[in-house]
């Protein structure tokens, strides 16, 4: 078999190009995931390790703790992802083919939280919501109402994490659904225009479809985003009250550092790395479906 070696080196110098950057992902990203797994199969007390199998897995899957986190981070995925991708298809769909002007000031104006830190906005919230002297009580029963504790009720302290990180994370998937919907060609909604399509339609039977590779991406990034959801639960809630907001993260984070069971750590890390493979898979396979087509 003859070697082209012309195409070798072509090759082989992008190989070169590409080396500093895979060794990088190698270092920081495949390697960790690896000492993640093997470090989940043992008992870590300080500097010495003993091999216990599975038995990391099982302590977790009896913990109610653990199933309170699990729950609570699957609830704030499906509803923050949701709210997120159907917000801002809502809004980019609204104003994409508007003025310059309007559509660069609605962009601005929504990715002002995505620049601010999450500690930043965290610390402001827990400020408006503090039942004793914050802004929100405060207007209630300045109104009349009943002042809510709505960090310390086990009912409501869900949708008020949702809403937080909702709109901290919707600004990011606005912007990239405008600049989807900015680049489809003008032809096809002059097309649509001639055969007399409303507003409604050109949207459901145009836009949602050919964005649709955007969907999956903010629906993908979201996820990850999500599951790692942290800070705002530690600067808020503190996994209060009563486990009603301790994520995944949160867990592992407490075991890690608080409690110092970095094997028990190691384990919820691995089951959220296989959370995240499951909930993208089918994201991917539609992505890639749609490209062959």
């Amino acid at each position: 078999m003859k070697i082209n070696e012309k195409s070798l080196k072509q090759n082989l110098t992008g190989y070169l190009f590409i080396m500093p950057q895979l060794l990088l992902f190698l270092i920081f990203m495949v390697y960790p995931i690896f000492e993640g797994i093997r470090l989940s199969l043992y008992k870590i007390d300080y500097k010495t390790e003993t091999f216990v199998g599975l038995q990391n897995y099982i302590t977790l899957f009896k913990d109610p703790v653990f199933t309170q986190a699990t729950i609570n981070t699957v609830i704030f995925v499906v509803c923050i992802v949701a709210l997120t991708v159907v917000f801002a298809l809502f809004v980019a769909s609204a104003v994409f083919d508007k003025d310059a002007k309007y559509v660069s000031f609605i962009r601005g104006s929504y990715y002002i939280p995505v620049m601010v830190s999450m500690v930043v906005m965290s610390m402001i919230w827990s400020f408006l919501l503090n039942p004793a002297n914050g802004l929100i009580p405060y207007l209630a029963r300045q109104a009349g109402l009943p002042a809510v504790n709505f960090l310390g009720n086990r009912t409501l302290v869900k949708p008020v994490i949702i809403f937080i990180t909702f709109t901290t994370n919707v600004g990011q998937a606005i912007i990239l659904y405008i600049a989807a919907m900015i680049g489809v060609p003008k032809e096809i909604f002059e097309a649509a225009e001639v055969d007399g399509a409303n507003r409604l339609e050109v949207i459901f039977k145009i836009l949602i479809p050919l964005v649709r590779p955007t969907t999956i991406y903010i629906t993908i990034i979201n996820i990850i985003a999500v599951l790692k959801i942290f800070v705002v639960i530690q600067l808020l809630t503190g996994g209060g009250p009563n486990n009603a907001s301790t994520t995944l993260m949160y867990y592992l984070y407490n075991n890690a550092f608080k409690y110092n069971r970095l094997g028990i750590a190691s384990a919820v890390g691995v089951i959220m790395f296989v959370i995240t493979l499951i909930l993208s898979v089918p994201q991917l396979k539609a992505m890639f479906r749609g490209q062959e087509q």
